[in-house]
């Protein structure tokens, strides 16, 4: 499979350290953290028809995406 855009590490290229360390001492970060890499795998799917989704899932797919990227944030 190809290149997955929106990875964490390349929305937050200063943060890595501070994401590794909050993977490992904070169990809600690290839920949200999987989630976030689950939902950016299937918006990634969708979007190469890899696995073809109507326009109105793919958007809700993004929405969540986006939320879980916001709470990600305010934890950094």
């Amino acid at each position: 499979m190809s290149h997955t855009p929106h990875e964490l590490a390349e929305e937050f290229p200063d943060k890595v350290a501070q994401m590794h360390e909050l993977k490992e001492s904070d169990a809600h970060f690290r839920k949200l953290f999987d989630e976030y890499h689950e939902v950016n795998r299937a918006v990634h799917r969708a979007e190469t028809n890899v696995e073809p989704t109507d326009e109105a899932h793919e958007a809700t797919l993004r929405k969540q995406r986006l939320a879980l990227k916001d709470q990600i944030a305010a934890m950094l």
